[in-house]
């Protein structure tokens, strides 16, 4: 029955999901709570990278014991809860949830900038899942690879110049899907039913892709 406080088996539930980058959401569905409970849990006891199912329940009964109340949160939404709603809104967007939790981290960055290391340590991952989510962001301009030849490693970084990367990018491969649609129209031919589909989502796709290109191009000097 939803509701109650939390047992030391729910917040052992709360860091396996975490530790699966499930969404608080998604958490609170499996345990039968309100999202904002699995929210306010995991921000008094070291957020999504540090919490602790242990040391949760053994500071929620110590405080319980003393009287003392929680710490204070401050007004509005957490960092945790924001930063979680920014990943399911990539997630929704069509991006995996690992590679959304990898670009988030960077943005939130106080330089956006990380190392394969900083990443796997915070997000408590393995260094495969942050080199595959890594490899994503990269290939489709979300973040750039700068390597440090003191320490002989990369530095993953994403700054104002990512946005206008990814946008060409991806106007690049629907430009790409918009000529294969036209050519195979052709091929088809064009007095068919089936080709005259394929010619118009080509010709469509193409005008489109086009204009977010030169859209990029001229309002590119608001990201100076």
């Amino acid at each position: 029955m939803p509701g109650g406080r939390l047992t030391q088996q729910d917040r052992q539930r709360i860091a396996a999901g975490l530790a699966d980058g499930l969404s608080y959401a998604e958490i609170a569905r499996r345990l039968d709570r309100s999202t904002s409970t699995i929210s306010r849990e995991v921000g008094r006891n070291g957020g999504p990278g540090g919490y602790r199912p242990q040391q949760a329940h053994q500071a929620t009964a110590q405080r319980a014991r003393r009287g003392i109340p929680a710490p204070p949160r401050a007004a509005g939404p957490s960092a945790g809860a924001v930063e979680e709603e920014i990943i399911e809104l990539a997630v929704r967007s069509g991006m995996p949830r690992m590679t959304a939790r990898v670009h988030v981290d960077l943005m939130l960055s106080e330089d956006g900038r990380r190392t394969a290391a900083e990443l796997t340590r915070r997000l408590q991952v393995s260094p495969a899942s942050v080199s595959v989510a890594v490899n994503v962001l990269v290939q489709n301009g979300y973040v750039r690879r700068e390597r440090d030849p003191q320490r002989r490693r990369d530095i993953y970084v994403v700054d104002d110049e990512a946005w206008y990367h990814s946008v060409v990018i991806s106007a690049q491969q629907t430009l790409e899907a918009a000529q294969a649609a036209l050519a195979g129209a052709e091929t088809v031919g064009l007095d068919k039913p089936v080709g005259q589909r394929m010619a118009r989502a080509g010709a469509f796709l193409e005008q489109v892709t086009r204009d977010l290109r030169e859209s990029a191009d001229r309002w590119r000097n608001l990201l100076a």
